[in-house]
């Protein structure tokens, strides 16, 4: 058996952690690899995001946490780490609280690098701006939730890289009989945080839903980031989202095509296609490799490609079904967690006994 110290981001609330650590615990245990779990910011912190609290004392209890389970990590076979072990600090003070003897583990599935390296502050971006570079460098292992994220890590100079997408659990996402309502039901789900994309389609089905029945819902954004729009807010809960998700016909994932945003797993449509929904996503990052455009969804890089794609959907449920029925059987076979975890088991126990025959 391996024993890991995982040093997350997030408790479960935290969708990162919970889909790139936590939902992995019984099946990599089943497969010989058992890790023990310190988030770095818990559920309590994540709470803080949703209800708009202080969040100070939260974030300095949280680092000095972090800095002991550090010096606790020589007790493990390895130290597998989601994106960084103590945010806003130099590498080398993360680097110097562990082994450099210790397999290190880096999963990356977000661009966060670009919080450091795109900041308005140059003394940010010469002190920080290569910080995840280092680290990944340092890595015996790198797994990236897609392209964009991998390709840094090999010109960071990583050893091992490995493309690791954000995958469901599918015993949770039984797919349920379709509604036949005239109404269409436009679905998006996410957190406060990464309400504001809603921006980008807001106007749109506005205008839409003039000409075609249809209503929008926002899984997990706040009312007031909603008010005045055709959107309804719906509240977020690990033992909800997936019946609220049922609930619509179409799933939409729009985004700006920015640096941080081409580093995004596209995990929303995945939870989408995982309940045969069909997808309209703007043609952003791992969206291009999700969506198989005119076979389970549409891309759409506009305000006329959204609005066509939309409508024609609502106005076709054949169409829906037959996307949905694609888009279900290419999380069945990529993005499922019975497929991923045997592959990760894999890597993680290659990571760990190549550090060990390099250092006996």
């Amino acid at each position: 058996m391996i024993n890991l110290l995982a040093l997350t981001r997030y408790g479960r609330l935290g969708a990162s952690s919970r889909l790139r650590s936590f939902q992995y615990r019984e099946p990599l245990a089943r497969l010989g690899i058992d890790f023990d779990i310190v988030p770095l910011f818990g559920d309590d912190y994540i709470s803080t995001i949703y209800n708009r609290t202080g969040r100070a004392q939260t974030v300095l209890k949280a680092l000095a946490w972090r800095v002991r389970a550090l010096f606790s990590s020589k007790a493990y076979d390895g130290l597998w780490v989601e994106k960084e072990m103590l945010p806003w600090l130099p590498a080398f003070l993360e680097l110097a609280l562990i082994s450099q003897k210790l397999p290190l583990i880096v999963d990356c599935d977000d661009a966060v690098f670009h919080r450091y390296d795109t900041h308005r502050s140059s003394i940010v971006r010469a002190v920080l701006g290569r910080k995840l570079d280092r680290i990944m460098a340092r890595a015996d292992l790198v797994t990236a939730g897609n392209d964009y994220l991998a390709d840094r890590a090999q010109r960071a100079g990583a050893r091992h890289v490995e493309i690791v997408p954000t995958v469901v659990d599918l015993k949770r996402y039984s797919i349920g009989p379709r509604s036949n309502a005239d109404m269409v039901t436009v679905g998006w789900i996410g957190s406060p945080i990464t309400a504001p994309y809603l921006d980008i389609v807001k106007p749109i089905l506005e205008s839409l839903s003039q000409d075609v029945p249809l209503r929008a819902v926002a899984i997990g954004a706040r009312p007031d980031q909603l008010a005045g729009s055709i959107f309804t807010a719906t509240p977020w809960s690990e033992e909800t989202e997936v019946d609220e998700i049922r609930k619509i016909d179409i799933g939409i994932m729009p985004l700006p095509d920015n640096p941080f945003e081409r580093g995004k797993c596209g995990y929303k449509l995945i939870q989408y296609m995982a309940l045969g929904l069909p997808v309209v996503a703007s043609p952003v990052g791992v969206n291009k490799q999700l969506i198989r455009h005119g076979q389970n969804g549409f891309l759409a890089a506009d305000s006329g490609q959204w609005r066509e794609a939309i409508a024609t959907l609502c106005n076709d449920p054949a169409l829906r079904h037959s996307f949905g029925a694609a888009a279900r059987v290419d999380v069945e076979r990529h993005y499922a967690l019975s497929v991923m975890a045997p592959r990760l088991a894999d890597l993680i126990e290659g990571a760990v006994v190549s550090v060990n025959r390099r250092g006996s």
